[in-house]
């Protein structure tokens, strides 16, 4: 009963602070972690614990997943050398330079228990920073580099802290880690994608979407689980899966499919994204808590976190910067969507690290060194990040001068999109192999009906129940499977932009569930017309 109700109130928590925050201009996930420390320190509140296990292997996974079938694979293909800079250059130098430093400030620590800790604190979450970065307007390619960077950085950094873990344990060479680095990543994207093509399979043949989308919440465990358990990246197997099953899913799936599984993820997410945020801030008394004065008390763990903070933050910056000046060099090619100097600020200041961090902190085996001390500086790091750069995130985007696309070329684009894919339409009305799909002889009425739902789409509800007075059965049924034809070359066109590229991900997503409602209402009326009869 008690972990029902802290169920219950939690989810209540998180959906009032959600219908706060746009109304005080905070991104909800700082708000719910300010408000679980707040909670954590009241008199006679119990401790609250949750196993790293918990997190990195029940929580992670969907989390990954829910985000990665929502990325168009065309956008990480674009921008894979900022992302790779980002998620494994980026990682790789952060966990080494904050390592270092926290090897000479411990007496005690050797240098590869250092190192373990510099990769836990180095990943970061971009929950925070594109929740803010969506509300502000920031620019699609600097939206989809954050997103496409928390995603593949997490696996960048557990590899690393599992491999700096195991030297702890004995003498690694450094080919050893090559090696083992190496191993993880491909092993684990191959079983990811084949992970992806299989359950997409499966799914196709299954007619009922609730069923389908049951399937969909076992696949980021399917991905997950046989990758850590072979020694793979877990992570980066999920991460596959999901780009797979998002890429593949507009033309595999049905129309009803994709609406309830774009529906019940965004859900799930949500709970998910915004309860770990509680959850980090719930968690404090806890670890403050299990500090043992080993030579090093509460305040001076926090001092070291303050410091440690101040490298990861200057090391991103100067790796942001690197980036950015290698991207302006000339190139045959010229990329007039490139990141600059001031896109590159906000990039920087974009480095929030999240429940991974405290998760991974906790995973650290019991006999290192100031293991508590160790956890309270990634926590301190987690919550520094995501509260003061969160907060400060909003001025820095603003001084920086960075805009997104103006809301009226945002509708411009959306209404060049439909448009493109309404003409690749059309030119299968044209085409006398339309009739043999009908069944007979097209109905004249029937054609314009069509022509003119393509044209005005935006009304469809409305145009086609009035388009459906005066007309028989069987007008109506040849009308829609007509229009589910013509439904499906356009969804093919959109297909090919997408595979393109010149679109933004919001404008294709937008016209994905365009094309996805009025076939499900195709659908529906269908159904209807038979339990009619």
């Amino acid at each position: 009963m008690g972990l029902a109700l802290i169920a219950v109130l939690g989810v209540v928590v998180i959906v009032a602070v959600s219908l706060l925050a746009p109304k005080v201009k905070v991104a909800a996930p700082l708000i719910l972690a300010v408000l679980g420390i707040g909670i954590s320190v009241l008199p006679g509140m119990p401790p609250v614990h949750v196993a790293s296990a918990v997190i990195l292997s029940g929580v992670l996974p969907p989390l990954l997943y829910a985000s990665s079938i929502s990325l168009p694979l065309a956008d990480l293909r674009s921008n894979i050398g900022s992302i790779s800079a980002l998620a494994v250059v980026l990682v790789v130098v952060s966990a080494f330079g904050t390592g270092f430093l926290l090897f000479t400030l411990f007496p005690d620590l050797n240098l590869a228990s250092a190192i373990a800790l510099g990769a836990v604190i180095s990943p970061t979450d971009a929950v925070a920073a594109t929740s803010i970065g969506k509300r502000l307007g920031l620019p699609p390619r600097l939206l989809a580099v954050l997103e496409g960077e928390s995603l593949v950085n997490d696996a960048s950094a557990l590899v690393l802290l599992r491999t700096a873990i195991a030297t702890t344990a004995g003498a690694v060479s450094a080919w050893q880690i090559l090696g083992t680095f190496a191993y993880s990543v491909v092993l684990g994207v191959g079983l990811g994608v084949a992970i992806g093509y299989l359950t997409v399979f499966v799914r196709a043949r299954v007619p009922d979407p609730v069923l389908a989308t049951a399937i969909s919440f076992v696949v980021p465990f399917a991905a997950y689980l046989p990758a850590e358990t072979i020694g793979a990246s877990g992570v980066l197997s999920v991460v596959a899966a999901g780009l797979i099953t998002g890429h593949l899913g507009a033309t595999s799936f049905s129309a009803p499919a994709r609406l309830s599984e774009r529906l019940n993820w965004r859900t799930f997410q949500f709970l998910l994204e915004n309860g770990v945020f509680l959850l980090m801030g719930l968690e404090l008394k806890t670890i403050v808590e299990g500090v043992r004065h080993y030579r090093l008390d509460v305040p001076q763990a926090i001092l070291f976190g303050l410091l440690a903070t101040a490298v990861l933050i200057g090391i991103r910056f100067v790796v942001v910067a690197a980036m950015t000046a290698i991207g302006r060099l000339p190139r045959k090619k010229p990329d007039p969507e490139m990141l600059g100097a001031r896109e590159g600020v906000v990039l920087s200041w974009s480095g929030m690290r999240g429940v991974v961090t405290v998760a991974a902190a906790q995973s650290l085996p019991e006999g290192i060194p100031y293991r508590e001390q160790l956890v309270l500086i990634a926590y301190t790091v987690a919550i520094v990040t995501l509260v003061v750069q969160g907060a400060s995130l909003p001025v820095v985007i603003r001084i920086a001068g960075v805009k997104g696309t103006p809301r009226e070329r945002q509708r411009e684009e959306f209404a060049e999109l439909i448009d493109h894919i309404r003409l690749k339409g059309a030119e299968r009305l044209d085409d006398p192999a339309l009739a043999a799909v009908s069944g007979g002889e097209l109905d004249p009425a029937v054609l314009e009906r069509v022509r003119g739902d393509s044209e005005r789409r935006s009304d469809y509800a409305r145009e086609q129940s009035a388009a459906s007075e005066g007309q028989g059965p069987a007008a109506n049924e040849q009308y829609a499977i007509v229009r589910r034809d013509i439904l499906l070359h356009e969804r093919a066109a959109l297909v090919a932009a997408r595979n393109r590229g010149g679109y933004s991900s919001t404008a294709l997503a937008r016209a994905q569930e365009m094309l996805d409602l009025e076939e499900a209402g195709l659908d529906h009326s269908r159904d209807g017309d038979a339990a009619g009869h």
